[in-house]
C-alpha cells in the first residue's frame, strides 16, 4: 500500500508567496497534517519561462521533430551551454525556495514519517498554472525516495460519478492518432497493438464527429492520444490538432468526456506536446488521472517513454512507479534530447 503526501499551496503565488502551505500524509487509516510557509520566488517564473523557450528553439536547433506547432519566433545565437546554465539555474532555485526554513519543518517530520522504502505519491495542489509547469521532480527530496513520484492537481475536486458496466476481462483503450504533418507514430500505433489483453481502436485523423461518438457511446478504460496539442493562456487552456483542418479544446469535447468518464474512463494520456493545460481541463472534468508531456516533445523522446511506461504498467507496476521509471529511463538520450527527463508529468484527480 502506497503513501500519499499532499502539499496544498494556498493564498498567494510566487510574487508574493504562500503563507499557508499544507501538508497532508495518509497511510492506512492514519493521518497527519503539517504547516509551513513559502517566501516569494518570482525570478522562479522568468527562469521557467527562459528554460522553456531555450528547449523549444535548442530542439529545432539540432533538428528534433516535435509534436507541437510553434507560433513563436526563434531565439537566436543558440547556445547549448547557456540552456545548460538555465537548467543548472532552474534546479539550484526551485531546491533553495524549498529550503526555506518554515517550509524545512514540513521536510523534517516528512523525513521522520517516510521510509525510503515506501513507494510515495506525491501531489502538489494548486490553481496556479505556473506551479502546475515547474519541474517538481527536481526537488532534491526525490533522489532519498526512489520509489515516489510527482503528480499535479487542482485545488478543487470531486469524485467521478460513474456508471456499473459490465466486464470483458480487457482494457480497452481509444486511441487518437490527430494531424500527422511532420510527425511518425508508427512506433504508438504499434506498441498499443502489441499490449496483450487490451482491445484498442483506432481513430485516424478523426472528424470532431466521429471522437465525440465514439466517447458518447462506448465505454473506454483508457484515452490515448498521440501528435500535435498545444497549451495556450499561460497553460490555463489546452487543445488538441484531431486532423490537418480542426483543432479542438477539451471544453469542446466536455459533454461527450463527462459521460465517457461516467461509463469508466478513469486514465487519459497524451504523447503530445504542451499538456499542461490538457491536463488541468480535463481535471475540471474529474478523470482520475492524466499522463501529459509538460512542453515541447521530440518524436523518438515520445515513443520512448509510451515503450517504457507500458512495459512497466503491464508488469503490474502502479501507475506512479511506471512514470517515474519510464521517466527517468529518458535521462540516456539527454545528449541528444537535452531535458527529456523532465517533460512526463501525472495530473492526479
Amino acid at each position: 500500500m502506497s503513501k500519499l503526501v499532499v502539499f496544498s499551496l494556498l493564498g498567494g503565488d510566487l510574487n508574493q508567496g504562500f503563507p499557508f502551505v499544507t501538508a497532508q500524509v495518509w497511510h492506512h487509516d492514519k493521518f497527519v497534517k503539517i504547516t509551513g510557509s513559502l517566501p516569494a520566488a518570482p525570478e522562479l517564473s522568468k527562469l521557467y519561462e527562459k528554460w522553456r523557450l531555450l528547449h523549444e528553439a535548442i530542439h529545432k536547433f539540432l533538428g528534433n521533430s516535435q509534436r507541437i506547432r510553434v507560433h513563436r519566433e526563434d531565439i537566436s545565437n543558440i547556445s547549448i551551454n547557456d540552456f545548460d546554465e538555465v537548467c543548472e539555474k532552474l534546479e539550484a532555485s526551485i531546491n533553495g525556495w524549498l529550503r526555506f526554513e518554515s517550509f524545512q519543518n514540513i521536510e523534517r517530520q516528512l523525513r521522520t514519517l517516510l521510509s525510503q522504502d515506501d513507494e510515495i505519491r506525491i501531489i502538489i495542489e494548486t490553481d496556479i498554472a505556473i506551479l502546475h509547469s515547474l519541474p517538481w521532480h527536481l526537488w532534491d527530496f526525490f533522489e532519498h525516495y526512489p520509489k515516489a513520484e510527482l503528480a499535479l492537481s487542482n485545488n478543487e475536486y470531486a469524485s467521478p460519478q460513474v456508471l456499473p458496466k459490465s466486464t470483458t476481462g480487457k482494457v480497452k483503450i481509444l486511441a487518437i492518432l490527430g494531424n500527422g504533418i511532420g510527425i511518425n507514430i508508427d512506433k504508438d500505433s504499434n506498441l498499443l497493438k502489441s499490449l496483450t489483453d487490451v482491445q484498442t481502436t483506432f481513430l485516424i485523423e478523426p472528424t470532431r464527429k466521429e471522437l465525440d461518438e465514439q466517447l458518447w457511446n462506448y465505454d473506454w478504460d483508457i484515452l490515448f492520444f498521440a501528435r500535435h496539442s498545444a497549451s495556450f493562456a499561460d497553460g490555463v487552456e489546452g487543445e488538441i490538432y484531431i486532423n490537418q483542418t480542426e483543432s479542438l479544446a477539451i471544453y469542446q469535447l466536455k459533454n461527450a468526456l463527462r459521460k465517457a468518464i461516467s461509463r469508466g474512463l478513469n486514465i487519459a494520456i497524451f504523447n503530445s506536446c504542451d499538456g499542461i493545460g490538457l491536463a488541468r481541463n480535463l481535471a475540471e472534468l474529474n478523470i482520475p488521472q492524466t499522463i501529459v508531456m509538460r512542453t515541447g516533445v521530440p518524436d523518438f523522446v515520445a515513443q520512448e517513454f509510451l515503450k517504457n511506461f507500458l512495459i512497466a504498467f503491464a508488469n503490474a507496476k502502479s501507475l506512479y512507479l511506471s512514470v517515474r521509471e519510464a521517466r527517468e529511463r529518458l535521462q540516456g538520450l539527454e545528449n541528444k534530447f537535452p531535458c527529456a527527463s523532465w517533460l512526463p508529468v501525472i495530473y492526479q484527480n
